[in-house]
């Protein structure tokens, strides 16, 4: 089956064999949204992607690339293989092993093929599913050109802050050739997540996976993609004076995919597809694991109920479709109790982060879910571009504002506080933008990772990074609750992530921050999660228990924002992790 309204057609003005500005329309508009990838689960889970490039860290890319040879070829994981493990949740703690091979391979996730860096030759990448308490060992060998770091998005990481996986602060990078084993327990964390590479933009090219852990008391992704590899398009988003002439102007995707399937092109007609049982519920986990922008997620003719965020149980909401910023999480439940077929389940790209045209774009992924009905059967082409009304009433797009925790109640009050700004601009001195690079601050420092070593071994080695250029880190000596405010002086949405912790979201405001303003927070009962979008032109206030000891990364999530330095760090309770005992080859593949 093929249809004109399942592809995009017209030129990329990313294109490899145009210039840059070739075919480029500068959007007026200003951009509230950056790229993004999904996951969902039944308990079933969907991750959505964009296709693009690859991006963390500036100059961390695939700076060496293999010379040129036969690739093997990705494989795309067997729909059965997204639907949770129900019976695990009654087995006894234990200790769950993996054996992962990083390396490249050639893909078509959504039917152009390209490059790509995945995990034991699939994309997405492996799932772990364990439950709360468990012990997680993985066994990481890098067989890339570069080094490479996996981090676990949303672990507190407890007493092992040097398994977090984040290069240039937690560890140095995994050398090629190498390996390096995760260790760590699942304590006190139970919900949906996901893991990634967190060196240079590897996760953009394809490093990425689900991680679902089940509580002890419990009963799918999505992405945007880029067909170019990350390391072609990164020195584009740098070029002086940026894409179109705009500094600061991210790519835009040529699509994405739901569980690594994507349609593109004019005969691309493959879907993700589930066949599920009529008259049930089913828990979808939903994980974007994109690059840019938020992916709003829906299943036609059915309304979703919110049960979870950032693996914080909240009260039902219902909706009928969620955005999920990059890096966010959602639980949604879908009851089959329509009637028996084939309905499209659909990934919205975010367009209204899109700062010019690029026609080629795939702005919507489509995906199937059908019950009652042949394993082969598929939706009424016709609703593709004309989806159907929601049964018994639609309640709208999710608020998250709605978003109430189970059990929640107020933050403790604040005994630290912290001011940090977000800017995007030339670095001082470096106005003149035939030259220079336009790049993101935080209170005027642009992150670049330290050279042959890491902020947290700097600390163990008796020295520290605090004062090193490129590094804005705020010290919390002993155990305080603490207060960030957050004021977003860009012209875009800024979905920021914080290591090791969640925080509450109390609240916030257009325009700068004034302590008058806090007659606009709610600490009635805030939300608790690990990645907010911060709007543009506004300002937050989130707040977290500092208790967990280890050098903890904030930052951006939009991989084009890190790899132009949005990130800060904070180091808590520097005396304990000064104690670590690190395995001394970490330190050894810092010089290597």
């Amino acid at each position: 089956m093929s249809s004109p309204s399942i592809h995009s057609t017209g030129k990329d003005p990313l294109a490899l064999d145009d210039a840059p500005s070739a075919a480029v329309h500068v959007s007026t508009a200003v951009s509230p949204w950056r790229r993004g990838a999904f996951i969902v689960a039944v308990s079933l889970v969907l991750v959505l992607a964009l296709a693009l490039g690859l991006g963390l860290g500036l100059g961390l890319g695939l700076n060496k690339h293999s010379t040129p040879r036969k690739l093997p070829t990705v494989t795309t994981n067997a729909s059965s293989s997204y639907l949770m493990n129900m019976d695990l949740v009654n087995e006894s703690t234990t200790t769950r092993y993996f054996e992962w091979t990083v390396a490249e391979a050639m893909g078509a996730p959504d039917g152009f093929q390209k490059p790509m860096l995945v995990v034991n030759g699939q994309f997405p990448g492996p799932t772990i599913e364990a439950n709360e308490g468990d012990r997680i060992i993985v066994n990481v060998t890098n067989n890339l050109p570069n080094a490479t770091a996996i981090h676990w998005h949303g672990l507190y990481q407890r007493g092992t802050n040097y398994y977090d996986g984040t290069q240039g602060i937690t560890q140095c990078g995994i050398p090629p050739g190498q390996w390096m084993v995760y260790n760590y327990t699942l304590d006190d964390w139970a919900g949906s997540t996901w893991w990634h590479a967190h060196s240079g933009m590897q996760y953009t090219d394809g490093i990425t996976g689900a991680l679902i852990v089940h509580s002890k008391n419990e009963s799918e992704s999505m992405a945007d993609l880029y067909h170019a590899f990350s390391e072609t398009l990164l020195p584009v988003y740098f070029q002086p004076g940026g894409i179109a002439g705009t500094p600061g102007n991210e790519p835009v995707p040529d699509g994405g995919t739901i569980n690594g399937i994507g349609q593109w092109g004019p005969t691309n007609d493959t879907f993700f597809n589930i066949t599920l049982q009529p008259n049930k519920t089913y828990r979808l986990r939903l994980v974007n694991a994109g690059t840019f922008v938020a992916m709003q997620f829906s299943v036609d003719a059915h309304n979703l109920t919110v049960v979870e965020g950032d693996g914080t149980p909240v009260a039902p909401v219902q909706a009928s479709s969620v955005s999920v910023a990059v890096a966010q999480r959602y639980s949604v439940l879908l009851r089959t109790d329509q009637a028996p077929g084939a309905y499209w389940m659909r990934a919205a790209l975010d367009q209204g982060a899109f700062t010019y045209d690029n026609p080629a774009t795939q702005v919507e992924i489509r995906a199937v879910v059908r019950y009652g009905v042949a394993d082969d059967t598929l939706p009424d082409v016709a609703l593709l571009d004309n989806p159907p009304a929601v049964s018994g009433g639609d309640p709208g797009a999710l608020d998250t504002g709605a978003l109430v925790p189970v059990g929640g109640g107020p933050a403790p009050n604040a005994t630290f506080s912290t001011y940090f700004t977000i800017s995007m601009q030339y670095a001082a001195g470096g106005s003149d933008d035939t030259v220079s690079e336009y790049l993101a601050f935080i209170n005027e420092t642009s992150w670049t990772m330290l050279a042959g070593t890491a902020s947290l071994f700097a600390h163990v080695g008796g020295g520290s990074a605090e004062g090193a250029g490129g590094q804005l880190v705020a010290t919390i000596a002993t155990a305080q609750v603490a207060e960030m405010v957050v004021q977003n002086f860009d012209d875009g949405d800024h979905p920021f992530h914080l290591h090791g912790y969640k925080f509450w979201v109390l609240g916030g405001g257009a325009g700068t921050y004034a302590d008058a303003a806090r007659a606009l927070l709610n600490n009635t009962a805030p939300m608790l999660r690990d990645t907010v979008v911060i709007p543009a032109y506004t300002w937050m206030v989130l707040r977290f228990v500092a208790d967990n000891a280890g050098y903890w990364a904030f930052h951006c999530h939009i991989q084009w924002h890190m790899a132009a330095g949005l990130l800060m760090q904070f180091s808590v309770l520097p005396s304990e992790s000064a104690q670590f005992v690190i395995p001394q080859y970490m330190f050894d593949q810092c010089a290597q």
